[in-house]
């Protein structure tokens, strides 16, 4: 992992609106994780899309645990 692959994304949880900030290492490609809410504790469920061909972030989509993703 280099430091060149790790991105700050800001964005606000799906459930309290609480502003969160996590890191994203795009050298793992596309991928679905969860994170907790560092306020209310809730799952957050992140989509993370990188381009396969350039490797850079495409997207990041975070909703509920239970939203269809």
């Amino acid at each position: 992992m280099h430091d060149d692959a790790l991105i700050n994304y800001d964005f606000h949880c799906p459930y309290c609106d609480s502003p969160l900030t996590f890191v994203i290492d795009v050298s793992q490609g596309s991928h679905d994780t969860w994170e907790d809410c560092h306020q209310c504790c809730s799952p957050i469920q992140l989509q993370i899309i990188v381009s396969p061909m350039n490797g850079e972030l495409e997207s990041v989509v975070a909703g509920r645990d239970d939203d269809v993703m």
